[in-house]
Order: structure tokens, then sequence, then C-alpha cells
């Protein structure tokens, strides 16, 4: 007979699976005298666990040597020969070390468990093999040590160790799982709050898999067949009818609200023949997997009886079904497939959903000019078929009173006829039946009878006084009928703009994705989408439909909404009525693309100045760290005789002062700092950007030549800044430099010339800084006479 496993699962380490273990193990013990022996157990020093192993006997452990270390393991035989009732072993998805009897732990629990021992484990959710890649795409760290999800799923008992994710935060910060060294490290990487209520609920998610399985399996033994509704799952019955769409929608706002499932399933015919997967079906499957639904397709020639026997099977509560398709006469020949659902579903609730109502956004087609109105299909087709036949049959009907009624009269009862069918047909139909009525009162109602022959003048009068006044009866019933549909336009063209306009009023520029939807169903167009151009690829930004083109070439119209984007349309030629209704859809679209483009420049501008403060932060925290090590050094220079101990003062003073142009740099970039420009010469400027030069090697200043021109114009500039910038590129200047100035198209050039390549550092980043905060430009370029030039572009000050 073999053991029985019982195994604590926990989301993550320290929740207490071991001490929860020991617990039992001790109860087991005390209290129903059990013959508990520890295998092994895994303290790691935590008090709490030690105190729980207590005087739990304790078996040795076998030691193992590998690559010169000596590893403990598990000792498999000393188990089996002490046969004790219940063996608790910690930490199931351990890998044994090289050279024993099973390369993995849970190998060794169940070789005990195959000898008849109980075992009580341990095991985290991260090491289960099913959940392993989704703990570390949670965590960022991979799990050597896996277990196969059957082994634990074969236990004959699983409890989870449970624990909030901030009590067990809290025990880690107490030092109650970790040493200290480890604790703020666990704390800011596995241990984030965030990580721990993700392990958490896949744990739940996990074990509650567990006990449907063991539900299913019990209903399966017992022959249960009623569904027990543990779990809302809901079946949404899919024919490839257009409104699947809107059932699936709707059965996943029930499914979101309960907390439920969604499968889809379609039922194919089971006779052999090959059937062509209807259209809309491709669309619908790939809306199930966008809101996480699952598709299932079955065979069946009773489309009822399959969709309720998968129910079944499924332990589905509630069946999704459209309104039936079928003709009223087919339903009387082979019955309502609805009807039989409800009939064979027993406890399943059965929910007949109607079509979406298109309500404000159902505008009908414009009738055409000088054309017959519009008439619905089956309507003609019935105007056809009974128009022309009712009349005759009017006319047989009314024959046996031809002696009281006479012509005049049967003709009269046949105008009903007439204008009957144009009401229900249209023109067409209506001429038909006129001309029905024509010859069958001519048959039944002239001399002679039962002929089509005409023999008297006044008959022939009548007959073709009927013609016309039927014909204009038709005419004007048809015109009533186009003016019906006009009004019926105009009334849904007026709620469609108010609609639109009172979004607009409401909310500013509506969503692209909602205008785009709006706009199909408005039209009734196969698909419409709003087409972005990235380069020479187009790419969609806002769809809706199934058929969607994917360049402008290919949809049926397509209409420019500005820069680089393109409104197409598939679907029916759109009228000169829809054209003028399209209009203020482009323009809300228009708006609507502008608005995010703005929305987008926001959120870029408030990242940049997320940057920008933390970067002036840190240059802040870097000033002020390195301004202590700067002093010492200032000081032990001061302590130094000779160039050496200048030289090094000088240093430091260019570091002090590159730090300060740093942050001053900074603080102007994010307003922080005024810039006061006004007219500036430059020969002061330039004489104290000298002085603060540090000193050469040989403790002589820096060799710079100014060539100033006499009667140079001041520039508009701030002294301070236009200081420090000259300041920073004569000291990174390579060699003996040389300064001139001159007035160029209204504005001054003042240029540094030095030998060598451009300085490309942090004091060139800087001076051109300080320039542009000043509205002016630094350029550096190769000098003609060799060496490089740095020219500073400034404003002239006014007169």
């Amino acid at each position: 007979m073999s053991g029985r496993l019982r195994v604590y699962l926990g989301a993550a380490p320290g929740v207490g699976k071991t001490y929860a273990m020991l617990a039992e193990g001790r109860r087991l013990r005390d209290e129903e005298a059990l013959d508990v022996v520890v295998g092994l157990v895994e303290t790691y020093g935590r008090r709490g666990t030690e105190h729980q192993l207590g005087d739990l006997p304790v078996l040795p452990r076998r030691t193992v040597g590998h690559r010169g270390t000596t590893l403990t393991e598990l000792d498999v035989d000393a188990l089996l020969a002490r046969r004790p009732q219940l063996a608790l072993v910690d930490e199931l998805a351990h890998t044994n070390a090289p050279g024993g009897r099973h390369p993995k732990r849970w190998q060794d629990v169940r070789e005990l468990l195959d000898a008849g021992v109980d075992v009580a484990t341990t095991v985290n959710i991260q090491h289960l093999e099913s959940l392993n890649d989704v703990v570390e795409q949670i965590t960022g760290v991979a799990q050597r040590e896996r277990i196969p999800d059957e082994v634990v799923r074969a236990a004959d008992r699983i409890e989870l160790v449970d624990l909030s994710p901030q009590a067990l935060r809290t025990r880690m910060a107490q030092g109650a799982i970790y040493p200290p060294d480890r604790i703020d490290v666990a704390l800011d990487h596995y241990f984030r709050a965030g990580n721990l209520g993700a392990l958490r609920e896949l744990a739940l998610l996990w074990l509650a898999d567990r006990v449907e399985e063991e539900l299913a399996d019990y209903r399966a033994r017992h022959g249960i067949r009623a569904p027990w509704e543990t779990k809302e799952r809901i079946v949404v019955a899919l024919n490839g009818a257009p409104q699947g769409e809107h059932l699936i929608r709707r059965g996943a706002r029930t499914a979101t609200r309960v907390h439920g499932d969604l499968i889809g399933v379609h039922v194919r015919p089971d006779d052999g023949a090959t059937v062509h997967e209807p259209p809309a079906l491709a669309g619908q499957r790939a809306l199930l997997h966008e809101l996480h639904g699952g598709y299932v397709e079955v065979d069946g020639n009773d489309a009822a009886r399959a969709l309720v026997d998968f129910a079944r099977a499924e332990s589905a509560t509630q069946i999704l079904l459209g309104p039936t398709s079928r003709s009223r006469l087919r339903e009387l020949v082979s019955g309502s497939v609805i009807n039989r659902v409800i009939r064979l579903a027993g406890p399943i609730d059965v929910r007949v959903v109607p079509p979406p109502q298109p309500g404000l956004l159902a505008v009908p087609p414009a009738p055409r000019r000088r054309r017959p109105a519009a008439v619905p299909p089956r309507r003609r087709r019935l105007a056809w078929l009974a128009g022309p036949a009712a009349t005759a049959a009017l006319a047989w009907a009314l024959s046996p009173l031809r002696d009281s009624l006479a012509l005049p009269g049967a003709l009269l009862c046949l105008l009903l006829a007439v204008a009957a069918t144009a009401r229900l047909g249209g023109l067409l139909p209506a001429a038909a039946s006129t001309a029905a009525g024509a010859l069958a009162a001519d048959y039944f109602f002239t001399a002679p009878w039962h002929s089509l022959a005409v023999t008297r003048g006044a008959d022939l009068a009548a007959l073709l006084l009927f013609l016309a006044v039927a014909g204009i009866i038709a005419h004007l019933i048809d015109g009533l009928t186009h003016r019906s549909q006009q009004a019926d336009r105009a009334r849904a063209e007026a709620a469609v703009l108010a609609r639109l306009a009172g979004a607009a009023a409401e909310s500013g520029a509506r969503a692209v994705p909602d205008l785009v939807a709006d706009l199909r169903q408005v039209f009734g167009l196969e698909g419409a989408v709003v087409l972005a151009r990235t380069g020479e690829l187009w790419r969609p930004a806002a769809a809706s439909g199934t058929a969607l083109p994917q360049r402008p070439e290919e949809a049926s119209l397509a209409v420019d909404l500005g820069p680089d984007a393109v409104l197409a349309l598939r679907g029916p030629a759109l009228t000169e009525q829809d054209t003028r209704l399209l209009g203020p859809y482009v323009t809300q679209l228009r708006l609507a693309r502008e608005r995010e483009r703005l929305a987008a420049q926001a959120a870029a501008a408030e990242t940049l100045a997320h940057t920008d403060a933390l970067h002036t932060a840190l240059l802040e925290a870097v000033g002020q760290d390195l301004r202590a090590p700067l002093a010492a050094l200032r000081r032990e220079a001061a302590d130094l005789p000779g160039p050496p101990g200048r030289r090094i003062a000088a240093e430091v003073r260019r570091m002090e002062r590159l730090v300060a142009d740093l942050l001053d740099l900074d603080r102007l970039r994010a307003g922080e700092q005024p810039v006061l420009l006004r007219p500036t010469a430059l020969a002061p400027v330039l004489a104290a950007a000298l002085a603060a030069l540090p000193v050469e090697q040989s403790g002589e200043q820096r060799d710079v030549r100014l060539a100033l021109p006499d009667g140079l114009p001041p520039v508009l500039a701030d002294a301070g800044l236009l200081e420090r910038a000259l300041a920073d590129l004569l000291a990174g200047a390579a060699g003996p430099a040389l300064v001139d100035a001159g007035a160029v198209a209204g504005r001054i050039h003042l240029r540094v010339r030095a030998p060598g390549p451009a300085a490309d550092g942090t004091g060139l980043t800087v001076a051109r800084g300080f320039v542009e905060a000043m509205n002016g430009e630094l350029t550096v370029e190769p000098s003609p006479a060799g060496g490089t030039a740095y020219t500073l572009d400034l404003a002239r000050a006014p007169a």
C-alpha cells in the first residue's frame, strides 16, 4: 500500500511552510500518537523554526563529497529501515548532490511513498515547472530547481501556507527570514510588494485549478451531470453571423463582473460534407482571444444537442444565443434551435440576446432621385409573388357578383389591391399587379365572359382608366415612401450630428478609435481605418471592421487627415449625402489626432521635466559630495612648496569652478536662475576671464593674445555668464590663443583661435550652454591658419 503525500505550498520563502509542517508533525505525535520522524529540515537559523523542531526525532543526514566539499542529503535508506508512520522532508524541489540514488529529492520522496511511508513536505510556487517562466518574468530571477506539476498535483493533500505581502515584508525587515546583510537587497528586489502579490495570486490560482480538477473527478465518479455553480462559465453560441461580436462582448462583460470564464462554441455539421467557414468567424475568434476567452469547435448534426452537451461537459452556468436567422417557414419545417436549446438545457440558464440596437447611429441609405423608393428585399419578393396573384384572386372571388358590381365596381376593388401592393413592395410590383388586375377584370367582368376580348367601347375605356388611375396611385404611394425615407434620413443625420457635436462639447475631441467605430456603423461600411505613414510603410492607428484596407490604394474612399495620415474606407460607394455627412467626422478625426499629438508632446515634456529635475538633483548631490574632497586637496596643496603646490591649487580651483558652472547651467536650463542681458564691453570681460585661468606647470599664466579693434560696440549679454564661458574656452584650448572680434551683419563675432584639435569636454559643453542662454551661438570649426576657431555669435547692444 502506497504512502500518502501532504504538501505545504507557499508563495515565497519565509511564509512559514516548514513551521506549519513541523507544527502538524508535533500535533500528530502528541494527539494521535503517530511515529513522526524528521528526515530532513532546513531551519536556516530561524528561531521560530528551531523552536518548533523541538524534541522531534531527527535522523542523521547522509554525507556526500563533491568537489572537495562535504554536503549533507536525505538518508533514504535510514528512513526505509526506520519506517516511521510519517516522515517530514523539507524542500521537495531540491536537487541532490551527484552520487546519490536519485538526482531529485522528489524522487527520494516517491520511493518512500512506494514503500508505504507517509510523507509531509514543502515547496514554493516558483519551483513548479509550469509557472517557472511566469515567476522569472515577475521577479527577474531564474529558478534552477524545478519540479513537475504532476508530482505536486498527485498529493493526497495540499495546504496553502498564506501570508499577506505586507506581513511577509515586515517579517523580512525584522530579520525573521534572512540575515541582516541580505535584508535590504531582498526587500528591494525579490520581496517587493508587487512581486509578492503576484506570486500569491499565482499560488491561489494554481491551487484553485487543482481543486477544480478534484471536483470534476468526483462528479465523473458519481455520475453527476448537472452543473454545480462553483464558478460561472458562460458559453456563447457562434454560427458566423455578424451579431456574434455583440454576443461575445455581452458575454465578456458578464464574465468580468462575476469573475467567470468565457467560451465561444461553433457547431460544425457532422455529415461529411465540406462546409466553408463563415467569413465572420475568424474575426470572432480573434475577438475572443483579445477578451481572454476560449474558442472550441464541436461536430454534430443536431446543433442544439451538441451545444448543450458541450455546456454540460464544461459545467457551464449560462448559454448565450443570438436571435434566429431562420425564416418562419423554415422554423415551421425544421423547428427552432433556440427552443430546443431551452428544452435540453435543464438547469443551465439560457439567454437570448437581441441584436444591437443601432439607435442614433443608424443612418438609412439616402433615397435616389428619379428612381423608385428602396424597399427591403424580403418585402419586395413578397410583393412580386403575392401582389399579382392576390389581385387576380380578388377578381376571381368577385366574379360571382358581376351582375351587381359590374366592371366599374370590380375595378374599384382591384385598385385597393394595387395600392396595397405598392405600399408593400414599391412601384414595380404595383405595376405588375395593375396589369394582372386589368387582365383579370377583362377575363371575369367583360363580355364575352372568360375571354380577354373586349367588344364594348365603354369596357375598354374603363380598363384604360383603371390602368391610368392605378399607375397614378402607385406613383403617389412611391413618392410618399420616398419622402418618408428622406425624412428618416434627415432625422438620422441630425441625430448623428447632434451626438457628434454634443460629445465634442462635453469632452473635447473624441478618441480616434471611437470615431472610426461610429463612422463605420453610420455608413454601414465593411471596414474603416486611420492609416499613419512611417517612412514608406502604412500602419493602422485606429480601425473598425473586418475588411480593412492596408494601404490607401486598397480603399473604396481615402480622405486626407493631415500630414502622413489618411482615413481609408471600404464598403458600398458613398452618395452625395453620405459625403456631406462624412465631413464632420473628418473634422473630428483631425481634431482628435491633433489632440493625441499634443498629449504626446505634453507627456514627453513632462518626462523631460522629470528627467531634468533628477539631473539637477544628481548634479547638486555630486557637487556637495565633491566640495569636501576638493577643500581637503586645497589645504594639502597649500602645504606643498613651489610650483607643484601652485599647480595642484590651480587645478582644484578649476574643478571647483567646473562644478559650479555645471550647477549654474542646469539651473539656467530649468529657469531657476535669471539671465541679466545688458550692454557689456568685451575688454573687461576678457580681462576677468584671463585672470580666472589656471597657471601652467611652469607657474606662469596661460599665453593669450588679445586683438580687439578700437571702437568695438558693446554686446547684449550677461557679463558673468560671458566671462565664465570665455574662461572655459580658454582653459580648454591647447597652446597660445588669439582672441579677436568684429561686427558682422548687426551682430558681434568674438573668435578664439588656438592650435591643436577642438576641445571636446565638459568645459565646451558648459560654454555653449552659457552662450545659448544669452541668445547667442557657439560654433567650432577648423581655423584657416591651422588649429581650431571658436566663434561666439552675440547680439549687438542697441545704441
